[in-house]
C-alpha cells in the first residue's frame, strides 16, 4: 500500500517506462500543457535506444507500412503510422542538426552516436517541462474514483492517465521485464502471449554439424510459411542468425522447418548449365565459385553425389538445383529474450483504441510501444512504432 506519511504528487498522466515510446509520449503531452511524470527503474533514459544499430541507432525506416507489422490484427497500427510518419520523425531529427544516412532496405541511421537521438527526446521533454523520476522502481499502482496513484521509493504521485510503456521481457540484461503484461491483466486486459522476435534459431541433431560453420555468411532466402526475406545468413556456434534469420523468425513456430535458397541469384536450370559448361568440375568445385568455401563444402557433403558433373543425369542436377534452393533447416528452439531484438506478442490489441491507445474498458489506461501486440520488421520498424504510439498517446492525454 502506498505510504500515508509521502507527499502526493499530482499530475495530467504518469508515464511508466523512459524508453522510445515514454519519451515521445512524455515531449508531445507535456507540449500540450499537460504535467507529466515520466518514470523508469533505470538510471538513464534511453537505454535500448543507446545499444540500438551498433551504437548508431536505426531510428526509422523510411518503408515503415502496416504490412511491415506483425499483430494479432493486421489493421491495429494503421491509424497511427498512418499519423506520424517516418518524415515526421526525420523532421524532428533534422531540427536538431542531427546528421544520417541511409543504408539498405530503407534503414536510417545517425552518423554519429545513439545518444544524440536519446538527447533530442530529452530536451522535446524539457520542453514540455516533463518531470523525471529516474532510478525509481515503482512499488504500487492504485486505480479509484477515475484516478491512478503510484508509489515509488518515498515518493507518491496521482493522475487522471496511466501510461504503459514499459516495453517487453526482451533484453533483460538491460532490465526488461514483464511488468507492463502484469499490470495490464490487474486492469483486466487481455495478453498475447509473448515470444522472442527478431532472434537467433538454434540447431540441433543431425543439423548440429552446420554449427562448424561459425561465422559465415553468405546472401539468402529465408522462408518460414509463406514469408520470405533475402538478406545476409549467418551461421553461429548454436545455430543461424544474421538479418534473413532475425527477421523470418518472428514468423517461425516450434515445430515448422525453415527453408533457405542458398543461391538466390542463380537462375533456373543453372546446375544443368554448369554441366555444359565444365563438365569436368565436381559438384564442390562449382559449389565453391558461388558460395563460401566452408559453406560448399559442407553443403557439397551433405548432397553427397561424387564425380564429374558430365556424368551425371540432369534430372540429378535438378534435384540438387532444388534442395540448394530450398534447403529445410529445422530449428529446436530461439536464443531466447537474452538475445531476441524485441518482443513479439504483448498487451492485446483489442482492448485498445488504435487511434488514440487508450484502453476501452478502463479510462486513462494506455498502452503504448513494444508492450503492445504490435512488432515490426528488423531495421527501424520498431522505433517507428515506438514514435507513433507514443505520439498518438501523447495527442490523445
Amino acid at each position: 500500500m502506498p505510504d500515508s506519511n509521502a507527499k502526493l504528487e499530482r499530475y495530467d498522466a504518469i508515464i511508466l517506462g523512459a524508453g522510445g515510446a515514454g519519451l515521445m509520449c512524455a515531449a508531445v503531452a507535456g507540449q500540450r500543457g499537460r504535467r507529466v511524470l515520466l518514470v523508469d527503474h533505470a538510471e538513464a533514459a534511453g537505454k535500448k535506444i543507446l545499444i540500438s544499430g551498433g551504437g548508431r541507432c536505426n531510428f526509422t525506416n523510411v518503408d515503415a507500412r502496416p504490412d511491415r507489422y506483425l499483430s494479432a490484427n493486421p489493421h491495429f497500427m494503421k491509424s497511427a503510422l498512418g499519423r506520424y510518419r517516418p518524415d515526421d520523425f526525420i523532421a524532428l531529427v533534422d531540427s536538431y542538426g542531427i546528421a544520417w544516412h541511409e543504408k539498405t532496405l530503407g534503414q536510417l541511421f545517425c552518423d554519429g552516436s545513439a545518444r544524440q537521438i536519446v538527447a533530442m527526446l530529452l530536451e522535446e521533454c524539457a520542453k514540455g517541462n516533463v518531470a523525471l523520476a529516474l532510478g525509481s522502481p515503482v512499488r504500487e499502482v492504485e486505480h479509484r474514483d477515475g484516478q491512478f496513484r503510484i508509489a515509488i521509493g518515498g515518493r507518491e504521485a496521482v493522475a487522471p492517465a496511466l501510461v504503459i510503456a514499459t516495453g517487453g521481457p526482451s533484453i533483460p540484461k538491460m532490465g526488461a521485464t514483464g511488468f507492463a503484461y502484469d499490470l495490464a491483466r490487474r486492469f483486466g486486459l487481455k495478453v498475447v502471449e509473448p515470444r522472442p522476435a527478431l532472434v537467433p534459431l538454434t540447431l540441433g541433431g543431425e543439423e548440429i554439424l552446420f554449427r562448424e560453420l561459425s561465422g559465415v555468411a553468405t546472401e539468402v532466402i529465408a522462408r518460414a510459411g509463406k514469408t520470405a526475406f533475402r538478406e545476409a545468413a549467418l551461421f553461429t556456434h548454436r545455430g543461424l542468425s544474421g538479418p534473413a534469420i532475425l527477421q523470418i523468425s518472428s514468423y517461425w513456430r516450434h515445430g515448422e522447418p525453415v527453408e533457405i535458397d542458398f543461391l538466390p541469384s542463380e537462375a533456373k536450370g543453372w546446375l544443368v548449365a554448369a554441366k555444359r559448361a565444365r563438365p569436368r568440375s565436381g559438384l564442390r568445385a562449382i559449389l565453391a565459385g558461388l558460395l563460401p568455401a566452408r559453406l560448399a563444402e559442407a553443403l557439397a557433403g551433405q548432397i553427397g553425389v561424387e564425380g564429374e558433373l558430365g556424368n551425371l543425369p540432369d534430372r540429378t542436377l535438378e534435384a540438387i538445383q532444388a534442395r540448394l534452393a530450398g534447403w529445410r533447416f529445422h530449428p529446436n528452439g530461439t536464443e531466447g529474450f537474452a538475445k531476441a531484438e524485441v518482443t513479439a506478442g504483448g498487451i492485446a490489441t483489442e482492448g485498445l483504441s488504435s487511434r488514440t491507445m487508450e484502453a476501452k474498458a478502463v479510462p486513462g489506461l494506455y498502452a503504448i510501444g513494444e508492450a503492445v501486440d504490435v512488432t515490426g520488421w528488423l531495421g527501424g520498424y520498431n522505433f517507428q512504432w515506438a514514435w507513433a504510439s507514443g505520439w498518438a498517446a501523447g495527442e490523445a492525454i
